[in-house]
């Protein structure tokens, strides 16, 4: 019984070298390397594409709350007209 016990630890833990080493010399072949490349590339691409997003994001919530300190989204009141300095070699004009 004993005998039989180490012969399949013996067999279990080689097969599971052979197939460690079979995914290790696959992953050295040229497609295997290739294959590799390609997934970190897509990975980096998907990493720049969340970044720009939220990127985007953070300067439009910035811009917001920088035009609701400001005020420039505020109406106009109404029945008054603004006038608006000049500027300019024009500005001599008035």
């Amino acid at each position: 019984m004993r005998r039989l016990f180490w012969l399949a630890m013996g067999v279990t833990i080689g097969a599971l070298v052979v197939r460690k080493l079979s995914r290790a010399a696959e992953k050295m072949t040229p497609q295997g390397i290739a294959g590799a490349l390609v997934e970190g590339l897509r990975e980096l691409a998907d990493a720049i594409g969340e970044f720009g997003a939220d990127v985007r994001a953070a300067a439009a919530e910035r811009e917001q709350e920088l035009r609701a300190g400001t005020g420039l989204d505020a109406p106009l009141p109404t029945g008054e007209q603004v006038q608006l300095p000049r500027r300019g070699a024009h500005a001599a004009d008035r």
